[in-house]
């Protein structure tokens, strides 16, 4: 089993003189000072205040603990090593010492760092060492697994340092890290007892602190793998200022938690108790309680970055709460969360969690995009003392049967080849192979990778996107016979046969299936039935160079290039059922194809005699130009009254003159 590098982790704060500087930020202290006669002496001011590094060092690894401890009681280990001239170990991996009564009391008999360096010379690296030697410990969680001895192999040891100190120089932060390292190795050489394990991973925080105004500050690196062994992280951050929160993000990280903000909370005024205010309470908890949001179509604009520090929180609005005896709040939860409030000394956060506690439960709903009505999705109750974050189902519920995709659930999913790819999976399934069979020249994973990869060279995943595979039995035989690695003779004519029967369909101007008809994305044109033919033999062209990989494919391939430039189909019943095709014939066919491999075949147009029209009308004027055309195009419209041919163009043509002969005769 892989445990977490949250399951330990080790704080080693230096507690030498360097730690016994002023932060240089003073308190703000409210103190009335009762004047002493008038003047300008009537005032003593209060001489400012300071925490020192160590004060802050001490106050922010106490909120990461709090937050760790409120969210996750057990399972989450946490132990101190105090660095000055010797080590200080502070607590166990016991659970009787994982909680901040523990903790508070050691750190109070150590107390205060001295300034005074010649007390002796202090050294983080003892304290370095000590935290990977407990690292080796193991907890009660681990010792309970390795007592099976099936689950010894399994067992991994994983851990978290996170070392707090002021530096100087970079220098010696790199120093540091190697040392770490170095010393990860020589410790995981050792046979240990049966209480003891290595150290599988590690993963090193450094934490350099320095007043304010900085005198010199480090440059910061992000999380570095430096070996199998160890990953590594340096922050640089003021102490006064931005330690407490920049540990408060590192929480969020290393145990995988997430901020909500509930809004809107109504509360009476300390002041004026007869009126009252909105006021917001920020609460952490584990990221998994953010699941169903994350699943919404506009989830992004519901994750806001918190002015002043590096995460996000998600905005809940407050809803009107009600007794968690009523049967109407026995609603449908998938999970429950503990949580932590992020100012946990704040009235408002104390009344909120006062209310909850005297068993009253507050309503949650999202923030409303647009005409949207209200969505309820978390719920916050107590539970034994304890108060939980319940995330509702705000979509279908998990006790539901799920829906069949073929009901399109969830947008167009109707649209998407479900029965192709079935028949697909059935004709590449993989079958277990015994290694003492001869497999030839290639291994069985290599020839079922190539023939998946053959079969996908050309395959659209839905159904809109394509024509050729909704011609039903008119393409079944070319697309089943040319995702083949070989070609036969035979099989090459079937394919042939396929195409002539195509353009024997277009010749006669047949209807394409129905399914084929409403081929998007093809633009206005795309119902017209030459159209949709023009769609598919250039998609069927596109199939075939997908899958032109032997000089049979391209006989096919050929095939379909000459048959389209030239625009006429043969008779199938007429294919010659000789086998061999002559060199001439492909070569010429060939040469047909255009350079890009998805362009169509263009139809090269019949080719005019090219006429002098210079020597035609020299020396006529325009009239004669303009007759002549005229006359040329009357003669080819229609034919001459067979009266004027007769008469040769001499005076009026006298119509039915064959009557006055008979009358006379």
């Amino acid at each position: 089993m892989s445990w977490p590098n949250s399951l330990k982790t080790v704080f080693v704060i230096d507690h030498g003189p360097v730690m016994a500087r002023p932060s240089d930020l003073p308190i703000e202290l409210d103190v009335f000072n009762k004047p002493r006669g008038h003047g300008p002496g009537a005032f003593i001011p209060v001489t400012p205040v300071c925490k020192s590094l160590w004060t802050c060092a001490a106050e922010a690894s106490f909120e990461y603990c709090r937050i760790v401890w409120d969210i996750y009681p057990t399972g989450r280990l946490i132990r101190f090593m105090i660095c000055d001239t010797k080590v200080n170990p502070v607590g166990s991996w016991g659970t009787n010492q994982q909680n901040l009564t523990s903790i508070t009391y050691h750190f109070a008999q150590l107390g205060v760092p001295v300034s005074d360096s010649r007390l002796g010379d202090s050294s983080i690296m003892h304290g370095l060492t000590a935290a990977l030697e407990s690292l080796t410990e193991c907890s009660d969680a681990q010792l309970e697994k390795l007592k099976s001895p099936g689950n010894k192999s399994k067992v991994h040891n994983r851990g978290r340092v996170i070392c707090i100190s002021s530096f100087r120089e970079d220098g010696y932060v790199r120093s540091l890290e190697s040392f770490f390292q170095e010393t990860i190795v020589q410790i995981n050489q050792r046979n240990f007892p049966p209480t003891h394990m290595p150290i599988h991973h590690c993963d090193f925080v450094v934490v350099n602190i320095y007043p304010n105004p900085p005198t010199l500050t480090l440059k910061e690196h992000p999380r570095l793998e430096l070996s199998p062994l160890l990953s590594c992280e340096l922050i640089s951050v003021c102490a006064s200022r931005w330690l407490a929160s920049r540990l408060v993000i590192l929480v969020l990280q290393h145990y995988e938690l997430a901020s909500t903000t509930v809004t809107g909370i109504p509360m009476k005024e300390e002041q004026n108790a007869s009126s009252s205010a909105n006021y917001d309470v920020e609460i952490f908890h584990p990221v998994a309680a953010h699941a169903d949001i994350l699943k919404l179509k506009n989830e992004s604009a519901l994750f806001l970055m918190k002015e002043g520090y590096g995460y996000k929180t998600v905005t809940l609005k407050w809803c009107t709460p009600r007794a968690t005896s009523n049967s109407v709040e026995m609603w449908p939860c998938s999970s429950a969360y503990r949580i932590s409030p992020v100012d946990v000394t704040s009235r408002p956060s104390s009344c909120l969690t006062n209310f909850l506690l005297g068993g009253r439960s507050v309503m949650l709903e999202l923030p409303r995009s647009g005409t949207g009505g209200r969505t309820t999705s978390h719920m916050l109750a107590a539970h034994g003392g304890e108060i939980f974050l319940h995330s509702l189902l705000i979509g279908r519920s998990v006790i539901e049967d799920p829906p069949s995709i073929s009901e399109g659930s969830g947008g167009r999913v109707t649209d998407y080849r479900i029965p192709d790819f079935g028949e697909l999976m059935k004709e590449n399934k993989l079958v277990p192979y015994l290694l003492s069979e001869p497999f030839g020249p290639t291994l069985p994973i290599e020839r079922a990778s190539n023939r998946m990869e053959r079969w996908t060279q050309y395959w659209p995943m839905t159904i809109s996107s394509t024509i050729v595979f909704n011609m039903g039995v008119h393409m079944e035989t070319l697309t089943k016979i040319i995702v083949n690695e070989e070609l036969t003779d035979d099989q090459v004519i079937e394919c042939k046969k396929v195409i002539y029967n195509l353009l024997a369909l277009e010749s006669r101007n047949e209807p394409l299936p129905p399914t084929c008809s409403g081929h998007r994305d093809r633009g206005a044109k795309g119902n017209r039935r030459e159209e949709q033919y023009r769609i598919l033999f250039k998609e069927c062209e596109i199939m075939l160079r997908h899958h032109c990989r032997s000089e049979q494919h391209r006989r096919v391939l050929a095939c379909l290039l000459e048959c389209r430039s030239k625009g006429t189909a043969p008779n199938p019943l007429l294919v010659p059922s000789s086998t061999k095709e002559s060199a001439q014939e492909t070569n010429s066919a060939r040469s047909s194809i255009p350079d890009t491999p998805l362009s169509p075949v263009a139809m090269p147009a019949a080719k005019a005699p090219r006429l002098d029209v210079r020597s035609s009308i020299a020396g006529k004027s325009l009239l004669e130009v303009w007759n002549s055309s005229v006359s040329a195009e009357v003669s080819k419209k229609q034919r001459e009254f067979v009266g004027r041919i007769k008469a040769g163009g001499q005076g009026p043509v006298k119509l039915y003159g064959h009557l006055d002969k008979e009358h006379e005769t």
